[in-house]
């Protein structure tokens, strides 16, 4: 029993992270019906972002508490990420937003190996450990272990994602980006700025991935192809979760931490990839749009 609950909070820990990308996905797909592939690619710069911001403020002689430090890279991390998807989203994606969809679907596989590479390139293909800001201790509970770093995975996860379901559902921002979803030929109309909108949506959905970033970071090791490998992964549990339905991302990438974790815990972790995909086959024959994903109906002129 008590192994089933260790794997339930390794679980719970790895699919806060799968849901926190995931929102970056369903938020641009439920705006712009597309797929942007370069997401876990700016999943995977947030980290360095991280990485470079701790390194600078632990290296300064500022003795700040560990607890500021990782506030501060938290931050730094999601302004520099969120500046990253606005400026590519008004370079590359603007210009292709009366193109065929998938112009803009190679232009986002494009901006991905582009983010990869020139990572690969400037900072080398080693793995690296994001500096240690929250000290590590573990606890025991009816002997299962827990650790600080899961205990603040798992709160600001729900912190965060609490906050930008709120911010959806119940601000004019969040009401105007579920009206752009709906129609966004007649929204303007109404005096929506619809630009505006598409890149707080960007930049909206770019910090949640750095945070799931950040948080991934100080679990786990870090290097430049992870964006290839955790993207897949946070698409994946998108498309489970029913793609353009916040609430669905969370689900979809809790479902996949489970997925992965409780294979690789009974199963040889070779299966994980194999299970995760038959999982995504088997749901879409029989339910395309996702768990609480809604068919899109579009009338016939």
């Amino acid at each position: 029993m008590q192994f089933i609950v260790q794997q339930i909070l390794n679980a719970l820990q790895l699919g806060s992270v799968y849901a926190l990308i995931a929102l970056g996905y369903t938020m641009v797909y439920g705006i712009l019906r597309m797929i942007n592939f370069a997401h876990g690619d700016i999943f995977m710069v947030s980290t360095y972002i991280g990485f470079f911001s701790a390194s600078f403020l632990l290296g300064r002689l500022l003795h700040l508490p560990g607890v500021i430090i990782f506030v501060l890279t938290l931050l730094v991390a999601m302004l520099g990420t969120a500046f990253l998807a606005v400026f590519i989203e008004r370079v590359a994606y603007k210009p292709l937003r009366q193109a065929p969809r998938i112009s803009a679907v190679i232009t986002a596989l494009g901006i991905g190996l582009v983010l990869e590479n020139t990572t690969l390139a400037t900072i080398g293909p080693e793995p690296r450990i994001l500096p240690q800001v929250i000290p590590v201790v573990n606890f025991s509970i009816g002997g299962v272990a827990i650790s600080t770093i899961q205990i603040v995975i798992l709160i600001i996860s729900a912190i965060v994602m609490f906050i930008l379901d709120t911010i959806v559902r119940k601000t004019m921002t969040g009401m105007a980006m579920r009206a752009i979803s709906f129609d966004k030929t007649v929204v303007p109309l109404m005096g929506v700025p619809v630009d505006r909108i598409i890149s707080i949506t960007f930049a909206l959905g770019s910090s949640m991935a750095a945070v799931g970033g950040i948080l991934y970071g100080i679990a786990y090791m870090i290097d430049p192809y992870m964006g290839i490998r955790i993207g897949w992964w946070a698409f994946i549990s998108a498309v489970v979760g029913g793609i353009g339905n916040i609430r669905g991302a969370m689900v979809g990438g809790y479902i996949l931490g489970f997925v992965e974790i409780f294979v690789a815990a009974f199963l040889p972790s070779t299966y994980r990839d194999f299970v995760a995909f038959a999982l995504l086959l088997i749901l879409l024959v029989f339910k395309p749009t996702g768990i609480l994903g809604m068919p899109v109906v579009q009338q016939k002129v």
